[in-house]
């Protein structure tokens, strides 16, 4: 993208609140200046320094009302998208739960699964909802690391349901019983039921790959790799309850259901304290990120895909926005937990409420 239209894009801020609800086709609309009315232009160029002096984010885009307000860096660009591919999945989960043929309430004993050196019997009584709630109880390692299990209790210590803790293993196993229950590989239902309705332009089904070591865990990873672009409207029909132009894609129902509180802010930080000194505080839903207990009330009922080095989709349902942003790991590009945390922030700060 030129620096041109970067800085074009600074003076489309502002949106008053209209009723339509917009959404691109092939291509993003960009907001005309009566559409983005309440997006502060100073701020938005505050925002955009603060982007290239302080951050290592290679693509990011501001979306109101289905219409891009922001734009920065290359947002068509493929990348890893860390663990945001959690929260995707998890929008897989919906019609097969509502269909019956995912059951929350079957247990891993049920499904018939184990692992390499074999799980214990406390282990096995963990529910699907358990592991997709992060709540499983099961500290078996990660074939594919990124989870938080230095923070583990001992195994076998844990009631499954009763105690959270962000591990792989838990997200790795859900990404296995959704195939095993549909018999339908994950990245084919992306394509199927995300990609092809939401109209996606860069979606690229020859890049997914799943990873792992089957010698720690039979339970492989499901990494994905989307643009920027792309995950804002994966933001876009998370925004709008599943709902797409006029077709449902994911049922409103289950997109309450991935976004109720399964976790406090309370216990997250108790048992993993790398939030405590951020200034906000997460409750966990289906593999969301609940924003809870923020005072600015743009937040209020937001949510995120979060992944590693600098990957994120923030929903902010209070002033109908999305926020997108990517970071390639070119050149060992990231972003703190705190500059991850700073660019939500300061992106909801440029809408004003007044």
């Amino acid at each position: 993208m030129s620096h041109k239209k970067i800085l074009f894009g600074l003076f489309l801020f502002g949106a008053v609140l209209l009723p339509a609800q917009n959404f691109p086709d092939r291509v993003w609309h960009e907001a005309s200046e009566e559409e983005s009315r309440h997006w502060h232009n100073e701020k938005a160029q505050a925002f955009y320094r603060y982007l290239v002096d302080s951050t290592k984010i290679t693509g990011l885009m501001i979306v109101h009302k289905g219409n891009v307000v922001f734009e920065f860096g290359d947002v068509a660009e493929i990348s890893y998208i860390a663990s945001c591919r959690k929260s995707v999945l998890s929008m897989l989960y919906g019609e097969y739960v509502e269909d019956g043929t995912i059951r929350l309430d079957e247990t891993i004993a049920d499904l018939g699964l184990d692992d390499v050196g074999g799980l214990l019997p406390i282990e096995r009584t963990a529910t699907v909802r358990d592991i997709i709630s992060a709540r499983s109880g099961v500290y078996h390692k990660e074939g594919y690391p990124g989870g938080m299990q230095e923070y583990a209790p001992a195994r076998g210590s844990v009631q499954p349901g009763s105690y959270w803790l962000y591990s792989n293993w838990d997200f790795n196993v859900a990404g296995f019983i959704f195939e095993q229950k549909t018999g339908k590989n994950i990245y084919d239902e992306v394509e199927v039921k995300l990609a092809n309705p939401l109209g996606m332009q860069d979606w690229d089904r020859s890049l997914q790959h799943k990873e792992g070591d089957t010698t720690i865990s039979r339970y492989l990873a499901y990494p994905m790799w989307f643009s920027t672009r792309d995950m804002a409207r994966l933001g876009l029909l998370m925004l709008n309850k599943g709902k797409w132009k006029d077709q449902q894609v994911i049922s409103a129902a289950w997109v309450d259901e991935m976004l109720k509180q399964r976790t406090t802010h309370e216990e997250l930080n108790r048992n993993v304290p790398v939030f405590l000194d951020s200034g906000v505080n997460y409750g966990y839903g289906y593999m969301w990120w609940l924003w809870e207990a923020v005072s600015d009330p743009r937040f209020a009922g937001a949510y995120s895909a979060k992944g590693a080095m600098g990957q994120n989709i923030t929903v902010y349902p209070a002033i109908e926005t999305v926020l997108a942003f990517k970071t390639k790991a070119a050149y060992r590009r990231a972003n703190s937990s705190d500059v991850r945390i700073r660019v939500a922030l300061k992106a909801a700060e440029i809408f004003d409420l007044n």
